[in-house]
């Protein structure tokens, strides 16, 4: 009976431990999101920012645009691909709008994803790139 017992007593701790594990990784990114939404100086916050870029370049879009954006955010994984492409769609809104352009060319989406990209994730992203023959060289000074 102590064995049976003594299993059931690990097995719960088991489950407590995936549980916790669980909840804070959805903790995590709760925090996260919870970070985007909290104002700057100016007032907006950056998913503020986000959503008036995107709204203020869709005109500026055409569908080879948005396909090569689909291409750019093809590494990111399904779960978080909508959230990805939001806000690397955002980036280059505005650069393509900033440089008064009078449509989204490939070259604002290639500068608006490696500005939309953290730090930490340039080896990924120039392996993406060089994987896929995309032309990033008068790029580079962003990467540095």
């Amino acid at each position: 009976m102590n064995s049976a017992s003594d299993g059931f007593m690990y097995f719960i701790v088991f489950w407590a431990v995936v549980l916790l594990g669980f909840m804070s990784i959805g903790g995590y990114f709760m925090f996260r999101k919870f970070l985007k939404v909290l104002p700057q100086r100016d007032g907006k916050s950056k998913l503020d920012w986000q959503n008036y870029w995107v709204e203020r370049s869709r005109s500026l879009w055409t569908e080879e645009s948005k396909q090569f954006l689909d291409v750019l955010v093809s590494p990111v994984p399904q779960a978080f691909r909508d959230i990805a492409k939001h806000s690397i769609a955002a980036k280059i809104g505005q650069v393509a709008v900033e440089s008064g352009a009078p449509q989204v060319t490939r070259e604002h989406c290639i500068e608006g994803y490696i500005l939309a990209t953290p730090r930490r994730d340039y080896r990924s992203l120039t392996n993406f790139l060089d994987k896929n023959n995309i032309d990033y060289t008068s790029y580079k000074h962003l990467l540095s």
